[in-house]
């Protein structure tokens, strides 16, 4: 009998346990082998939804979609068309060049994801045919009956039927650190949030401590974990800054190429009076020559160099765009858990009986740190008082913690690890403690009864030690009954401690009469000995706090969304400078009904968003783009992964995060650190500061040949330059150095300056002023010189040789140009960037070997230069730095560095687009 599909797979949680079995045609029995097959058969195998692995011709292909590629396709089939295959030929063999380099770059950056991804086979244990089976996961159906306990992963979405102490971290769904109390019989309406569903627990999930046993209802792609990462395929990111800008700069460059050839054309008609369709032909070729054609590699390259670099601290880059997109973003959302704190519950302070507060240093759960009292550590007789607290702590705990190759392995609740990591920074581990107070019996967590207890013998008696919540515990305390060390005044403070964001645990101890071994089922310990609270939180991972205010300083907002309690993420947000009072925190019930302009309006003022589900956070990320910020969303778990996908920059956690996670990202950080984002962020800003560098080097090196040939041409005189001269200066002389220029180090703090808009151009003023003297320097030069040489008498194959060794002196003296902004060519050191000197000098070199290799020679229409004429060619060259020198300094009297880095390469101020 088939299985009735679901028709409302959210309303498991809200009906009866018999209604479950009739609408999955089972029993408390379990199914039969055979039904168990038919139904595998039916539902497909219990396995998440995965994309396939990009293929290799597929990363290729990828390349080409860029629309400057586009144009130089066009170009390419142009070339060929009227004749010129040796034109072809080279934009060809660039085309070719950059798929290649970028092809590498990103197969590499893909590989190293992949390599994240463990391959966890889970197992499950299930009941078949009457009988107890350990089956692997993919072979769970839908009716199966499933037991559950301590470390398992949950295999699929499960109804619980009967529970003991059952503890679920849902953390990876949720985003709530604080392990969930699981309750066969808790029932709920058809709104209560998935963090709520006590009698549910869901795939992926993992059992912190106790057992249960639950009917399988969904599988595979049914899940709640299936369903968000079909949802992953179905939300499209944005673009990144880097593509859409240029866009907009290669229609920029075709419409002004094609005004050029159109003006060429006319000119030579006109006024030179050539045939109409020669001219045409020439002009095309012309328009063919002055694109770029070194440009997609000098991008592709200066992405890769950040992609590298960025690998090098921590950030290992998907698609090379993303990049430049980091660089760009204007608004972190941050998951809080495993992001913003170490996902390890850790106890960070201890508050004594007679009100003594110390501070409990080191993160997570290796046992590294200490117990101080205001920086200090504590008297000998509150140190004994709190050796007796970590005692105590030890023997009531069912953790373990243990040191092994140089390293801390631990298995179990996370609440019983931290309190083990206490007691090694007090001196006492499990072991230890259970030598010299070997366990007698003991009371198991219960969630009626709010505490556990162990039974240890010790000398002639049997003492007990007790931890649970702190109204619980101190019920059966004798000392918390009266006088300064009443139950109220001790309620008090363990109140204060949950105020500020603290899971607070009670601890006591006391002895037990006995005559012997405990053979009856214990009573509840009472007159017991309190021996302190224990505030537990997430801590924070080192360097977050400083990364956020580093990110804030270069004008990034940073916002907190979590699935945990407001009061627990107000904690986090007050340590990290995001708010400071509850007014601050908006939490997932005020954003239910939010429109996406009271969203706006929220986000306006609201850096902390608390108890958040999955789709509310993709409606934040949502609202951030509708007011135009560039938003970069970070996070581990899966419920992350809808909003990954829709941020313009999804950043996923490599260690800890799940693979639906890292799936939906552009971006992967390997240590999970918010820290590393940030020096991703300086390495995204680097780039597209190199972008720009190259971008200006050949533009004003096309632009300045244009100019050249457009003078010539209406003074009347022969071209200046056959189409094979120019695509050797922008493919080969210019595209060895504009490569080398992509490898140029950071200038100065680039973090110290406000993001770009994502609708800025690539050339803003300054750029376009830079690049306007320099393509003047070269063409109107160019021309004197030009003029000045045929002047001289010489051929005009000899005067092209000459003004083709000028424009590569030029290119060499602007690419120091190109180095900076704002700073003088002067000041910076040419062994600054090594990689730059030497591809410089390469790019001379090679054209000094054309002028005297013969095969070289024949193509190109070069021969050698006598050393007078070097020197005259050197000297002309140089005034391309003297122009640009001034301009320098008009630009800093016209507009004044806003910060106090002197080499700092845009203005703050009039990056606007021009």
């Amino acid at each position: 009998m088939a299985v009735p599909a679901s028709t409302d797979t959210e309303s498991w949680y809200s009906r009866g346990i018999s209604q479950i079995y009739d609408s999955l045609d089972a029993d408390s029995d379990g199914l039969s082998t055979e039904e168990a097959d038919r139904r595998r058969s039916e539902h497909g195998p219990n396995r998440l939804p995965k994309a396939k692995p990009v293929a290799v011709w597929q990363i290729f292909l990828r390349q080409f979609k860029n629309p400057l590629i586009y144009i130089l396709a066009v170009a390419a089939i142009v070339s060929f068309a009227i004749g010129e295959e040796t034109d072809a030929g080279f934009i060809a063999l660039v085309l070719l060049i950059n798929a290649l380099v970028g092809g590498i770059q990103e197969w590499r950056a893909e590989r190293s994801s992949q390599a994240l991804q463990q391959l966890i086979r889970t197992r499950a244990t299930v009941i078949r045919d009457g009988e107890t089976r350990d089956i692997d996961g993919e072979d769970v159906v839908p009716g199966d009956v499933v037991l559950l306990e301590s470390g398992y992963r949950v295999p699929a979405d499960i109804r619980l039927v009967s529970t003991h102490g059952l503890e679920i971290d849902e953390s990876a769904l949720t985003g709530e650190s604080a392990p969930v109390l699981k309750d066969e019989a808790w029932t709920g309406d058809d709104r209560a949030p998935l963090g709520d569903r006590r009698n549910m627990v869901y795939a992926g999930t993992v059992v912190n401590r106790g057992r249960g046993r639950g009917v399988v209802v969904e599988t595979g792609a049914d899940t709640v974990v299936g369903r968000l990462a079909e949802d992953v395929t179905a939300v499209e990111g944005g673009q990144p800054p880097l593509v859409m800008r240029m866009e907009r700069f290669t229609r920029l460059v075709g419409l002004v190429v094609l005004v050029a050839a159109a003006l060429t054309a006319l000119l030579g008609i006109f006024v030179q009076q050539y045939d109409a369709v020669e001219m045409f032909l020439f002009s095309v070729a012309l328009a063919v020559s002055a694109i770029p054609e070194g440009l997609p590699v000098g991008i592709t390259v200066a992405l890769g160099v950040a992609s590298r670099r960025m690998a090098k601290v921590g950030v290992i880059v998907r698609r090379l765009v993303a990049v430049e997109g980091l660089g760009s973003c204007t608004m972190i959302a941050s998951d809080k858990t495993g992001t913003l704190t170490a996902n390890e519950l850790t106890v960070k302070q201890v508050q004594l009986p007679e009100g003594s507060t110390f501070e409990v240093t080191g993160e997570g759960y290796a046992p590294e740190g200490n117990v101080l009292r205001d920086g200090y550590p504590p008297e000998p007789d509150l140190a004994d008082e709190l050796s007796r607290l970590a005692r105590a702590s030890v023997l009531c705990n069912e953790g373990r913690l243990s040191r092994r190759n140089d390293e801390w392995t631990w298995r179990g609740d996370p609440t019983d690890i931290a309190l083990l990591a206490l007691g090694r920074k007090l001196g006492w581990s499990r072991q230890s403690a259970l030598d010299t107070h070997p366990q007698t019996d003991e009371i198991p967590f219960e969630p009626e009864q709010r505490y556990a207890a162990t039974f240890h013998r010790t000398d002639d008696e049997t003492r007990v030690f007790v931890k649970g919540a702190p109204e619980r515990v101190l019920e059966m305390c004798t000392d918390a009954s009266e006088g300064e060390f009443s139950l109220p005044a001790l309620l008090q403070q363990a109140n204060e401690m949950a105020h500020d964001g603290y899971r607070v645990l009670a601890v006591a101890e006391g002895t037990v009469e006995t005559d012997g071994e405990l053979n009856q089922p214990p009573s509840e310990p009472t007159d017991l000995t309190f021996l302190g609270f224990l505030g537990l939180i997430d801590p924070l991972r080192s360097g977050v706090a400083e990364a956020i205010t580093s990110a804030q300083q270069a004008g990034i907002t940073v916002t907190m969304i979590t699935g945990d309690h407001p009061e627990t993420a107000l904690a986090i947000a007050r340590d990290l400078g995001l708010a400071e009072s509850p007014d601050e925190v908006t939490t997932g019930a005020e954003l239910m009904d939010a429109s996406q302009e009271q969203l706006e309006e929220i986000l306006e003022t609201t850096l902390v968003f608390a108890r958040v589900s999955p789709d509310q956070k993709l409606k934040i990320v949502e609202a951030a783009r509708g007011m135009g910020h560039y938003v970069a969303v970070t996070g581990d778990g899966v419920n992350d992964a809808p909003a990954l996908r829709q941020a313009n920059i999804g950043i996923a956690m490599g260690k800890m995060g799940t693979d639906v996670a890292r799936d939906a990202a552009e971006l992967v950080i390997s240590d999970d650190n918010f820290a590393t984002i940030v020096a991703g962020i300086e390495q995204g800003r680097v780039a597209f500061d190199n972008i720009r560098k190259v971008i200006f080097l050949l533009i004003s090196t096309g632009a300045g040949e244009v100019a050249l040939v457009l003078l010539s041409l209406a003074a009347g005189l022969p071209l200046p330059l056959v189409p094979v001269q120019i695509l050797w200066l922008n493919l080969v002389t210019n595209g060895i150095q504009d490569v080398a220029l992509a490898f140029e180090p950071k200038e100065g703090d680039v973090l110290n300056r406000p993001p770009r808009s994502p609708d800025e151009r690539i050339f803003n003023r300054i750029m376009i002023e830079r690049t306007v003297v320099a393509a003047l320097v070269i063409g109107v030069i160019g021309f004197g010189t030009f003029v000045w040489l045929l002047g001289q008498g010489l051929s005009e194959a000899a005067v092209r040789n000459h003004l083709l060794l000028l424009i590569v002196l030029f290119q060499m003296i602007n690419i120091g140009n190109a180095r900076s902004e704002t700073t003088s060519l002067f000041q910076l050191s040419p062994f600054r960037s090594p990689i730059l000197l030497t591809g410089t000098i390469t790019a001379f070199l090679v054209h000094l070997g054309a002028m005297y290799f013969p095969p070289a020679q024949a193509v190109l229409g070069t021969a050698p230069v006598a050393l007078e004429q070097w020197l005259v060619l050197g000297v002309i060259a140089l005034t391309i730095a003297v122009a640009i020198e001034l301009h320098k300094l008009s630009w800093k009297a016209r507009y004044p560095p806003c910060s106090e880095t002197e080499d700092q390469p845009h203005s703050q101020t009039h990056e606007r687009e021009a």
